[in-house]
Parts: C-alpha cells; structure tokens; sequence
C-alpha cells in the first residue's frame, strides 16, 4: 500500500486518507489503516475453495419460493400504503381533500404535506406542494389491504393549479423556459470542462477528421422487484424495525434516522433478499419514509410496496444523453483528438454521471476536452442505472471508432489495439491490471474476426461472403456498406466490436466478522448486501478459503445494521473488492487462533499445523483434529475475527477492461434487428466463482441488449405525461430476443488491487453491448444508425437515407 506505515509510536492502528471511486466519481475517505495484511493471493496461490463454480447458497430458497423479499414480509396486524401522485407535469397543489378516503372501507390513516416533518429526498421535499413531474408523491393512505389502501388513493381530491412544464433540454434551456430546480435560479449546469493537451493541435496534426452525433434514450431501470419498505415501531414509538429492498441498509438508516430526527442506534434496517436494483435502491425513498411515518401514527406495522406504474415513474432513470463527438487520427490510425461535447437531460434531480469521463479513458490520445452540459426537466430525477454516464459515452465514442475506421479503410480491432493507452492518462500512473488488449484479442478469437485467426499479427482485413464468423458464416458482403439479398430473402449479416473501461477497484470502509460455532461451524456477518448477485456464496467461499473449512460449513449473515459490522452501498461495482479482503483478514484471524488452541491439545508450535477441510493437521501428517473437536473442547470460549478493508493505492489505477462482440442479421425490408451471438471477454481480476462471475455477464450484456433494441422511456412534450409507464409499452428483453452469450473472464489475478485479487464485475458488462450491436448494424446495411434504440422505423429510415 502507498499509505504509510503506521509507526511504533502510532501505535497499532492509524488513521489514513484514501480515494475511492464509485460508479465514476471520486469519493475521499479517512479510513482506519489494519496493523497488517495477508500477503495478497498470487497466480500461484493453492486456492481449493476460491476460484470453484459452486451454485449459490440460497438456490434452493429461491426456486421453491421460501426466500422473503420485502413484499414478503408479514407483521401482526400489518396496514398497507398506497401513494397518491400528481397526474400533471408541473404546477402548485391548492388542496387536498381526503374525507371521502378517510370513509372508504378499510382505512386507517392518510397523511399530506401538513402531517409530516420536512423530508429532503434528492433534493426535493416529499409532498411537496409545487409538483414537478407526473407521478410526484402528493400523499399516502394506509388501510387493512392492499387492495383497499389503492381504491382509497384513487378517492383522494388533489386539485393543482396547472403551470408551465418542460421536457426536453431544448425546452429548458430556453431563454423563458420555467425554472426546475429553484436552488440556484437556474435551468442548466455551468459546462463541466475536462481537458488534458491541445485538441486544436491535435486536430491540426490528424490525416482523417471524423465527426457525429449520437443520443441515448432515457431508460428506466424496471427491476423485477418494486421498491417496497416494511416499517414497525417499537415501545412508545422511539425505536424503529425497517424491511427494505435495498442497495445499502446503512445507507437507509442513516437517511431515515436523518429525516426522523432519531439516533442511528433507534433504526435497523433489514434487507434480506432482493430482485434487483441496478443503482434504483441506492437511498431511502417516498415509500420508506410513509411506511415509517404512518406506522409511528397509527401504532402498527405499515407495509408501502410501490406499483409498477409508481416504479416506472417515480424511481430514477438514465438520463438521455446527446453527444457531439470529434476524432482526429493520422494515417495508421494513432489518435491525435478526441473533443466531445454532451447534453444530458436530468429530470427534476440526480447527480451529475458525465458520459464523456470515457473519452479519457478509453484509448490512448494526447488531446482530449470533453463539456458536459446537464438540464433539468419536469420528469422523475435521474438516479444511478448500472455504469451511469459510461453506458451513454461508450456508444458514441465506439461509434465513433468505428466510423473513423472506416474513413482510415483500418480494421475496426486494429484500430483498437493500435490505440489501447497502456496507463491511466488524467493521472500519470500505470493501471493495477493492464488488459485491455488481451480481452480484444481474446474476444477476437473467440468470436472468429476475420483475418484474426493468428493473434500474433495486427494486419488489415475485409469481410467477404463465405468468410467464417466463428460457428458460422457471413452470408453477405458487409465491409463495403450496401444491401444484397441472399437466400431468396433480404435479411442482411454484419460483426461489431466495442471496448470498455470502468472503476471498480473497490475500497473502504467495510467490515467483517467470522465467529466459530461450538459444533466447529463459522459464521460470517458483514453489513453489506446480496443483490441477487451472489455476494453470500462468493464471501462464504472467501471465509472457507482463509479460516481453511469446507464451503458447507459456513454462514453468511448479511444486510442487518443492528447484528453486523458496517459495509457501503453496493454500487459501483465495488462490494467483492471491497467487503472480500475485510472477510478474508477476519477469517485468517480466526484460523490463526484455532491453530494456537489445537497446538495446545497437541501438543505441537502452532507453525507445525494446517487447515483444510475443516481439519487441522500437522505438517506431517500423524495427528489432527476437526475444527468441531477442537471447538467443542473449548466448550463457551468462543473464537472470533474481526477484518476491515484497507485503503487503495495511490500509485495504480484500478480498472476493469473488456470487449465485445456482436453479429447481428437485420431484416431489409422491416428494419427489424435479431442479435445472433455476442462474444465477451472481460478482466476483472481472480475471479472468486466463475458461474456467479458468468451470471453477471450474460445480466449486463442482456440488459445492454435491451438498451440497444427497445428500451426507452417517452414522455409527451405537450402534456409531460410519460406515454410507456408499465412494462407491456416499455419493453424489455425476453427469453425470445436473448442470444447465444459467449462470455468469459480473462484467468488472472490483481494483486496490486487487493489481497484477495479482486476487482468489480457487475457494471462493465453493459457498457460495450449496445455500440458492438450498432457498429454490426452499420457494417451490415452500410448505414449509421446513431440513436438507441435500434427500433425497425430508425434503422429503416437510414438504410434508406444511406441509399437514396
């Protein structure tokens, strides 16, 4: 580590400032430095537990439907909540009438703006009586049912003064567009300039100057499972019990403890399955706060569990983004520019996830200056939606790699990996992990690209018919551009690539304790959460690997503030490289002091014993004991623990890397686009489960198909109103639209990261997805098509602007 040394007359531990960076940005943490550190997992560590494709621990739970989501959750004499939202884009609430409510069978209790305290979620006040999007929570019924507290909402009067709204960043931006966001009085950002070199040199240096626009839509991020919050108060109302489906419980405890105006000690929150949240799930929202406040006032546990139309207009989405992309190159294809200018589209809130952080990156290039631009519009607020800002930047700047291939007649992989920077440019050190170029080559052989059977060389190819793609064939000529029937039918052929780079090193502070049960079986407890990502299986085969027990053996107790040491949100594709190393340091401790108690019945150094098995032998073999005997003689004295993580270096970059691979057949006389296979090599580190890491990948690259083919949220410029709320007219991948997936992680390890060698792996996989899938639509019909998604009337309308 970088970090210093604590020395003697610090004592054991010392406070230190490390940087951590989270879903693209840098957060600066002081952070509590551990005496030491295991010696880091080498290519060469014998790992027998690490590393295995071992199914999740909680399957079974989950396919036989025992497992507990929120909405699962069940109270003695629970009430249920409904929200009442605002069904015009913008204006001021003069009254709210809810008597007729109030006498509706079965409720309980209702509550407005006058029946609260002042709640800040994301900027804006909850019930705040200036509405600023369709689907702003107004206020809340409870009843004995679900069904009941819904009919109720529907009774409520709200009567608004309609005003005037904007929706699109043209609107906002005009000189007498309504203001937003009050704080501040204004309706847009000041530009956020990034710049390192001369672009205007390097542009004046380049043989070939290509420019384009680009636009992603705003996507929303339609999780299986809805937001939803539990809420049951204790004693005389002092102490309050939250259920929540959750990226973060520590998070939610200190927000609600926050806006409630209690101690963090009188709030535990729970959260022990989930159905997905892809950054949705990071904060308290609305339904957490009603559930707390209508069960304090009614003395009863409350259930708030949000409907689909509620999820999919009220909370977050990926913001829509246009982008104005420059690259210059000389000849053989070395980047001398890159100048991108972004428009991001906000809504009423958000933060501010900058889409061309990836144009200095990416490739290397002496000249870069990105602006990003962000306005807010009467529409629910931007939150973060897996790889916020990158996702968006990728798609530009890869189409743009492909277009300036074109332009320079150079192979779009060439290109690549004529380009691949070899070090972190903005801040002049070299990377932990440095793969780009194998994951291009890799996915380059996999996938079969033409003329990239021998690996050894970086020649020019075309694509002709016949050529082998892989498994199949390329059934029509695609290097040139044009439409050729093949087959008596007009469905058209084409390959695309893209690359991707993303933070997910990981960080402090995260916690972890293993204590050893009588019967020699451990448990792990962490404060951070399983997503559905697999954390519990991966940081039980972490614990196994370090105590030296068999898998079975261990326990993971996860997501409760009150029964487990702290852990960060997991976001950022950082929980494994960050709560991993905490649970490895705490299970080494324990199995350092099981050694010290079995060398006393065996009468043998510690040094001379090993675990494995859950087992502890001599070196020799001769005498041994399981971890149950050596417990159970101890009776009540019990072993336990304690690891943290500690902090990053300052000296390496931490990265992943990877690139994919599309071939796609599009149908000339339709438009319609039917992805055939993707290729995906990736390098995230040692990989702790290859079955749970695959899982992730085929999640990111299904969810990137959805992004490239069908998803985009459309609201009304005229009415505000959004046109696609529910999940019949906001389309999402199926089974039927899902391709053959070749994904896979490169075999390595980083152990300048961390000591467990890992790095995050949830994120990356989206990013490349939707631009490998649009540079295969161009080098299909020979036409650009620019803007997600890749609808049937977009990619007509260019094959026929491309060929009139």
């Amino acid at each position: 580590m970088t970090a210093e040394a604590p020395r003697e007359s610090d004592g054991h531990r010392r406070f230190v400032t490390t940087v951590v960076e989270v879903e693209g940005r840098e957060e600066t943490k002081v952070v509590e430095l551990p005496v030491s550190e295991p010696e880091p997992w080498g290519e060469d560590a014998r790992l027998t537990v690490v590393g295995r494709p071992i199914p999740r621990v909680d399957a079974a739970e989950k396919v036989t439907g025992r497992a507990r989501y929120t909405a699962d959750i069940v109270r003695p004499r629970m009430l249920h909540a409904a929200i009442v939202r605002a069904t015009i884009p913008a204006g001021t609430i003069s009254e709210i009438d809810v008597t007729g409510a109030m006498a509706a069978p079965g409720v309980v209790d209702a509550i407005t703006l006058e029946d609260i305290p002042r709640i800040r979620i994301d900027g804006n006040t909850l019930f705040d009586r200036t509405v600023k999007y369709v689907g702003q929570p107004v206020a809340a019924v409870c009843a004995e049912t679900w069904q009941a507290a819904l009919a109720a909402a529907e009774i409520v009067r709200v009567t608004i003064e309609r005003a005037a709204h904007v929706a699109t960043f043209a609107d906002a931006i005009a000189a007498d567009a309504p203001l937003v966001r009050r704080s501040g009085n204004v309706s847009r950002s000041s530009p956020s300039i990034m710049e390192r070199g001369n672009v205007e040199r390097g542009l004046s240096e380049a043989d070939v100057i290509v420019r384009g626009a680009y636009r992603t839509p705003p996507a929303l991020h339609t999780a299986m499972e809805p937001h939803g919050a539990v809420a049951e108060w204790e004693g005389v109302g002092d102490r309050l019990t939250l259920w929540e489906s959750t990226q973060g419980v520590f998070r939610v405890r200190d927000e609600v403890a926050t806006g409630l105006g209690l101690s963090r000690s009188r709030v535990r929150v729970i959260k022990e399955h989930m159905g997905g949240g892809f950054g949705a799930k990071n904060s308290a929202g609305a339904h957490t706060f009603i559930a707390a406040i209508l069960a304090r006032r009614t003395g009863r546990a409350v259930r708030c569990v949000v409907d689909r139309y509620g999820e999919q207009v009220d909370t977050g989405h990926r913001p829509e983004s246009r982008i104005h992309l420059t690259l210059g190159a000389r000849r053989d294809g070395t980047l001398t520019a890159i100048v991108a200018d972004s428009q991001v589209t906000m809504g009423v809130g958000g933060w501010e996830a900058s889409p061309t952080a990836i144009m200095h990156e990416l490739y290397g290039c002496e000249n870069v200056k990105t602006t990003d631009v962000y306005a807010w519009v009467h529409s629910q607020a931007m939150d973060s939606f897996r790889a916020p800002g990158h996702v968006e930047g990728a798609f530009a700047l890869e189409r743009g790699m492909d277009t300036l291939a074109r332009a320079l007649s150079i192979d779009p992989l060439r290109l690549r990996l004529s380009n691949v920077p070899g070090r972190d440019q903005e801040k002049g050190r070299p990377y932990s992990s440095d793969r780009l170029r194998e994951c291009l080559v890799e996915g380059a052989r996999r996938f079969g690209w033409p003329g990239w059977e021998a690996p050894a060389g970086l020649q020019d190819s075309e694509m002709r018919a016949g050529d082998a793609v892989g498994d199949g064939m390329v059934r029509e000529v695609v290097a040139g551009g044009g439409i050729v029937e093949a087959g008596g039918g007009r469905r058209l052929r084409g390959i695309g690539m893209a690359a991707q780079v993303w933070g997910a090193g990981g960080g402090p502070p995260a916690y972890a304790t293993i204590k050893l049960n009588s019967d020699g079986t451990a448990d792990v407890l962490s404060g951070t959460q399983d997503l559905g990502t697999g954390t519990r299986t991966v940081l039980a085969q972490i614990a196994a690997e370090s105590l030296g027990s068999r898998f079975e053996d261990v326990r993971v107790v996860l997501g409760d503030t009150e029964r487990t040491p702290y852990a960060g949100n997991s976001w950022g594709s950082m929980t494994i490289a960050s709560v991993g190393p905490a649970v490895r340091m705490a299970g080494e401790e324990v199995r350092r002091r099981l050694c010290e108690a079995a060398a006393e019945m065996l009468e043998c150094r510690p040094g001379d014993l090993s675990a494995r098995g859950s087992v502890i032998s001599t070196r020799d073999g001769t005498r041994h004991l399981t971890f149950a005997d050596v417990t159970g003689k101890l009776g009540n004295v019990m072993i336990m623990g304690h690891g943290s993580r500690g902090p990053n270096r300052r000296d390496v970059g931490l990265v992943t890397a990877g690139a994919q691979f599309a071939e796609v057949e599009v149908d000339a006389e339709t438009g319609q686009v039917r992805v055939i296979r993707i290729v995906a090599v990736h390098d995230a580190g040692r990989i702790i489960n290859p079955l749970l890491a695959q899982s992730q990948l085929e999640g990111g690259i299904i969810q990137g198909l959805g992004l490239a083919l069908f998803e985009e949220r459309i609201i009304d410029r005229a009415t505000g109103v959004p046109l696609n709320p529910g999940m019949h007219d906001y389309k999402v991948p199926t089974s039927k639209d899902v391709p053959m997936i070749d994904a896979t992680c490169l075999p390595v390890t980083d152990p300048q990261a961390n000591h467990i060698g890992a790095r995050g792996l949830a994120e990356p996989p989206i990013i490349p997805t939707a631009p490998a899938i649009a540079n295969a639509v161009a080098n299909a019909t020979g036409a650009a098509v620019d803007e997600l998604p890749l609808t049937p009337r977009r990619v007509l309308h260019a094959i026929r602007s491309t060929y009139a």
